[in-house]
């Protein structure tokens, strides 16, 4: 069984992975983009692909979305994931040293306290939170950190100066697992759809009404802008439901009439929210 992430060894995709496959024989493969992720489990390359959507500090993982309107790929699971980001530094750095700060930008965003109180640190966008502790490792520069998981720490032999430096005790990534194939199992309870609404008055409100009516909770809905048509968005949204269950069949046919375009995309076993 081959899994894809996003990233190298030590980042918080490879840990999603590990925490939803744990137990299990499998290879992780790490990508350096997303594109050639969804593209090789759509082909077949890759069995699986671990994808970060949202963020309970910085939001929706937009980069990850937008690709679901390209490729034919099925939501099979969900991990969520407690990021907890540490100012990793070369062996023998101490705080006084350190001038700058490299991450991924969303994890920047994600330690603003952290600047606030070292205002002689700059934050130095960098392509994954894992590279960055490689790069600094690379440079040997004491004045350089870097915000990472623990194991992108242990994984490169870097020291975590100050550990937790998140701005939220409750920063969490939520993570869906992915497939070329339809797989729900019988104990799934959540759904995820795409639709795109007419352009009409009330159509959203038509299509949301639905769910109402029926008695099913909407867990999150989310606005795309969708690719090649101008100021026009589709909507990405999860509730809750079986595929099987009577209301669930019956909100899908009526959303039909409500929506020019509608795609399940995933039926699946929701994660626990905390962990």
């Amino acid at each position: 069984m081959k899994v894809g992430y996003q990233g190298v060894s030590g980042a918080f995709s490879e840990s999603a992975v590990r925490k939803f496959f744990g137990g299990k024989n499998y290879e992780d493969v790490g990508y350096s983009d997303f594109i050639s992720l969804f593209k090789d489990v759509e082909s077949g390359v890759l069995d699986y692909a671990m994808l970060p959507v949202e963020n309970t500090t910085t939001g929706v993982i937009a980069r990850t979305y937008d690709h679901f309107q390209h490729y034919n790929v099925h939501a099979i699971g969900e991990v969520v994931l407690p990021i907890r980001e540490c100012l990793i530094v070369n062996p023998g750095a101490k705080i006084e040293d350190i001038t700058e700060v490299y991450s991924h930008p969303e994890a920047l965003n994600q330690c603003q306290g952290l600047f606030g109180e070292y205002p002689n640190m700059t934050s130095c966008a960098y392509e994954d939170t894992a590279l960055s502790v490689r790069y600094i490792k690379e440079t040997g520069d004491k004045s350089k950190a870097a915000l990472a998981s623990e194991l992108a720490a242990e994984t490169y032999g870097m020291e975590i100066l100050l550990p937790n430096v998140q701005d939220s005790d409750v920063n969490m990534t939520r993570f869906l697992c992915v497939s070329a194939k339809e797989k729900y199992p019988d104990d799934a309870d959540k759904v995820s759809i795409r639709m795109v609404t007419a352009h009409t008055p009330g159509a959203l409100f038509n299509a949301l009404g639905v769910f109402a009516s029926l008695g099913i909770n909407v867990l999150k809905l989310e606005s795309r802008p969708i690719f090649g048509r101008v100021f026009e968005y589709c909507f990405y949204l999860d509730f809750a439901g079986n595929l099987n269950d009577p209301n669930v069949k019956e909100a899908l046919r009526r959303l039909e009439y409500d929506c020019s375009e509608l795609n399940v995309f995933g039926n699946y076993k929701a994660a626990e929210e905390f962990i």
